[in-house]
Order: structure tokens, then sequence, then C-alpha cells
């Protein structure tokens, strides 16, 4: 039975991840280097890896500050009765729940042009919808509980007895944070990065509605793949999801060999 179940595990795994990342690659090269080459040096291949990029980069950023910031609260807040904390954590944990296509719609329920924040802010020049600020709003709020999922665990793991002893002897809130705190949550900060990236990156259902997807404007890798896909342009489709797949597959591999490595140094 175990051989079975063991058996029945890689081939779903074959069927749903290597069969089609398989197809993806095949597809890529199916006219030879020269046409995924010329796929990737696209004006709107190189300008849509650039804006998923430069999304990548604040979405990271931003929730790296307020994840670690929030995580403090919720477990050393003393100002956060016992009743909100259950609030705090399903409010954390509500873009598993709700699908991207709805995050998108709902960034343009509040900030679209139609509407009076929007058009305040467009009166402004702060334009949100169909422009980058939209697109890390949406990818923010998909990505948001990542960091703290990683980072709270480990705060409640390693207490409050060695900062309460480090304030006694007259440390600052920067001293202890950077001192005591961080070396015990560094490596929940790192794997909170990596998957950020990785599903920033790969953020397809928001950024489409929120986007527009206009085409060297506000549209991002993922957006590209698919109007590529809907032109019957494969072999360019292909292309551009075989860079993504890497990219992923190597940040997840960074992954496992920091937690190998994190578990090397608590065990000596």
């Amino acid at each position: 039975m175990r051989r079975i179940l063991i058996s029945i595990s890689f081939l779903v795994i074959f069927l749903l991840i290597m069969l089609p990342f398989l197809g993806v690659a095949f597809g890529a090269f199916e006219e030879g280097p020269k046409a995924f080459l010329d796929a990737l040096v696209r004006p709107e291949a190189l300008h849509a890896l650039k804006i998923s990029f430069i999304i990548v980069l604040i979405v990271t950023l931003l929730n790296t500050i307020v994840g670690v910031y929030l995580s403090l609260e919720i477990v050393r807040g003393s100002w956060i009765s016992r009743w909100l904390k259950p609030v705090i954590n399903a409010l954390i944990d509500l873009p598993f729940a709700v699908s991207p296509v709805i995050v998108g719609l709902m960034v343009i329920l509040i900030f679209g042009p139609n509407t009076a924040l929007g058009a305040f802010m467009e009166d402004h020049n702060m334009k949100i919808v169909y422009a980058i600020p939209g697109m890390v709003l949406a990818t923010m709020f998909i990505t948001f509980p990542l960091m703290v999922r990683e980072v709270v665990p480990l705060l409640e793991e390693i207490g409050t007895q060695s900062e309460e002893a480090s304030a006694t002897l007259g440390a600052g809130a920067w001293r202890t944070f950077f001192q005591i705190t961080w070396p015990g949550i560094r490596w929940g900060v790192v794997y909170g990065l990596i998957l950020t990236i990785a599903r920033s990156l790969g953020e397809f259902g928001s950024i489409l509605v929120v986007s527009g997807n206009i085409i060297n404007q506000t549209q991002t890798a993922t957006t590209l793949v698919y109007q590529d896909a809907e032109q019957f342009q494969l072999v360019a489709a292909n292309s551009v999801a075989f860079v993504l797949g890497l990219i992923s597959i190597s940040i997840l591999l960074t992954l496992e060999w920091l937690k190998r490595r994190s578990e090397k140094l608590r065990s000596h």
C-alpha cells in the first residue's frame, strides 16, 4: 500500500507539474533557439518583464516592512485585545480565500476613474487604476499573508524573555530588535521574501483586471503570455512562460537550500 501511494503521488506530481513545464519547454524551442530569443527580445516582451520586476521589487519591499511590523504587533502588541486577534488573523488570511479577479475588481471599484476617490486622485495626477500603483496594490493584497505567516510563529517561539532582559539593561527598541529579535526571525523573513517574489512574479488574475493589459504600458509578463496565447503566437507565449518558470523554480530551490542551511545552523 505504501508503494502504491508513493507511486500515485509521483504520478500526480508528474502530470500536474513536470509534464506541463516540459510541454512549455518544448513549445518554447519548437522553432529553434533563434525563435526563442526573438520572442524574448521583442519590445513588448522586454517592457512586460521590466514592469513585472518593478512590481515585484515594490511589493516585496512594502510587504517586508509592513509584514514584519504587523507580526510584531500581533504577537507583542499589548493593545490588541483577546477577541480582536482572531479578527486580525482572519483578515490577514482573507487573500487566500478571495479570487485574484475579485481583488482586481475591488481596486477598480475603489480607485476607478468613475469613483469619487479615483477622480480626485487623477485630478491631482495620481492615477491608480490602469497604472503601476493599482497593479502594486492588487499584488500586495494577494501576497500580504506570506510574510506574516512566516514571521509570527517564530516570534511566538522565541518568546519575550530576551527582549525584556535587553530592555531592562537599557537597550532601546531598535537595538533590541536588531540584536535580539532579528536573529530569531531572519530566516522567516527570508522565506517570506522568496515566497513573495515568486507569488508576485506569477500573479495574473488581479493584474489582468486592474492593469487593462495595455501593450508597452501596463502589460506584465504573465498577461503577455495570455495575450500571445490568445493570438495563437504559441512559441512567443511558451518562451516567456518558460523564462518565468525557470525563475520560479530557481527561487523555490533557493528556498529549499536556505531551509536546509538554517536547520544545520540550528542543529549546531
